[in-house]
């Protein structure tokens, strides 16, 4: 039995443990087994062999990666800290961009209602215009018919612009009427009435020398805006209203500088031709009224007979000769009469 002197060892608490036994005297001793000791000493110089073989290079390499792996991770843990924290943060705005999109997403609907609202307000508005200028036109073309009516409409200050408005009435009208849809399937409506008392009033003002001098002289845009609409409406749709804006341009054809106006025009003898192929006995009776302005009236005739007889459709006028409308088939008699005499 070996005698060992006992070593102090510092604990976590204070004072002095010992490691075998309680102190005994001034110096501790403990007693340990020969055999013991001998193997204590044998592992000793073991680990004392075998320690310098373990702290190698590439033990010590390890570890200092395991102290890079260990900051890496350390660092990849605030990473992802903040990582949660944005993640937070955008959590949160995205929160308030769905309560402000559906905040929207309402306001949008109240606005849509509110527009649809507003939207068959203005329907209603311009139904109730439409048919008010229908009555107020259907009355003013009546009153129109009467001389004394047309000079006082023309004597005061708005008759140009009243002019500039049909002519922009008009012009609406006939570029938004459906090709599919005939003139009889509408001729009730108040928009169609309306349209057809704003030409019906210009042709009864053309009708009084009062009123085809004004027109020459202030209202050829007016003027202008006829003949662009005849050249562009189909054949076979809207003839009531082809027919009052020729009646209107025979009307105005009777005052010489309106005569003198057309002939002018390089586009009027062709729009006659075109109009004359018109299968509206009406239309292309105002159209043979109008080619009978141009030929009867020698000054006028003498510039434009060479273009006449280049573009007018002979064989056209000898068919309208028997046409079941008595009207139609005289004028054409006579205009061939006329031409005859011109030796046109």
């Amino acid at each position: 039995m070996a005698v060992v002197r006992q070593s102090k060892v510092r604990g976590g608490g204070s004072g002095v443990l010992d490691v075998f036994q309680k102190p005994v005297g001034k110096e501790e001793f403990v007693k340990v087994r020969k055999r013991d000791l001998e193997r204590l000493i044998t592992e000793t110089m073991q680990i004392k062999d075998f320690l310098p073989k373990i702290l190698n290079g590439e033990f010590l390499e390890c570890f200092h990666q395991l102290e890079i792996a260990e900051k890496t991770l350390e660092k990849r843990e605030q990473e992802n800290e903040q990582l949660q924290l944005d993640r937070d943060h955008f959590k949160a705005r995205l929160k308030t961009a769905q309560e402000d999109c559906q905040k929207e997403r309402e306001e949008k609907l109240a606005s849509n209602l509110q527009l649809n609202e507003a939207r068959q307000q203005l329907l209603q508005q311009a139904e109730y215009c439409t048919e008010m200028g229908a009555s107020v036109c259907t009355l003013l073309w009546r009153v129109s018919s009467n001389e004394e009516s047309v000079k006082f409409i023309l004597g005061g200050n708005k008759a140009e612009k009243f002019f500039t408005i049909v002519a922009q009435t008009l012009e609406s009208f006939v570029k938004s009427t459906d090709e599919n849809v005939k003139e009889e399937h509408d001729l009730d409506s108040d928009e169609n009435q309306f349209v057809l008392a704003l030409a019906g009033i210009v042709t009864n003002i053309a009708a009084v020398a009062y009123g085809r001098d004004f027109l020459v002289n202030s209202s050829q845009i007016l003027l202008e805006k006829l003949l662009q609409l005849l050249a562009e409406m189909k054949a076979g749709l809207c003839t009531k209203l082809k027919v009052l804006m020729l009646m209107c341009l025979y009307n105005v054809s009777i005052n010489l500088k309106g005569l003198q106006y057309f002939s002018k025009n390089p586009g009027f003898i062709p729009l006659l031709a075109c109009l004359l192929e018109d299968p509206d006995a009406e239309v292309c009776l105002h159209v043979l009224r109008l080619i009978q302005s141009l030929i009867l009236e020698p000054e006028i005739f003498s510039k434009v007979k060479a273009q006449i007889h280049q573009s007018l459709p002979q064989h056209r006028i000898r068919e309208l000769t028997n046409n079941r409308n008595p009207s139609l088939r005289s004028i054409a008699s006579e205009l061939l009469e006329d031409m005859k005499m011109l030796n046109f």
